[in-house]
């Protein structure tokens, strides 16, 4: 798999649009609740995602997966809405220069996650630069 279509390039999009995600949802909640943004934005990348899925031709019937599969992605759509509702709340009382880098301490805490639940098992280079997030999460949330 070449580096454009690997993991790697989806990953980092993934870092910007979270970034963009951040500065947005700042501007956008100013005078507004929290929970009705985070509510707006749900509709918003419903719509969008469900096109996206139309035109691309990937539709199949939802009610044919797995209960399994409908299990972990029920559990995993719950946590999403938890976090977006987390996120939000923190977004509208704190800065976004400090609000996300804290929201990024979920790297360290899938690295554990993974480990307890999932068997993985990454290396000590792994280790030590989950660390560094860990370290710079502190320092941000902490600065005055």
């Amino acid at each position: 798999m070449t580096a454009i279509h690997g993991w790697f390039f989806w990953a980092a999009l993934s870092a910007v649009f979270a970034a963009l995600t951040a500065i947005f949802a700042k501007i956008g909640i100013q005078g507004v609740d929290s929970d009705l943004a985070t509510l707006v934005r749900t509709v918003i990348i419903t719509v969008v995602l469900s096109a996206f899925i139309a035109f691309s031709g990937k539709w199949s019937n939802p009610l044919a997966l797995p209960g399994r599969t409908w299990a972990f992605l029920g559990l995993s759509g719950l946590a999403t809405g938890a976090s977006w509702v987390c996120y939000f709340r923190a977004l509208q009382i704190g800065e976004a220069s400090k609000v996300a880098p804290v929201d990024k301490f979920s790297v360290v805490l899938v690295a554990l996650f993974a480990v307890a639940f999932l068997g993985e098992r990454p290396a000590l280079r792994d280790w030590f630069g989950i660390a560094l997030v860990a370290a710079g999460v502190l320092v941000l949330a902490l600065r005055r």
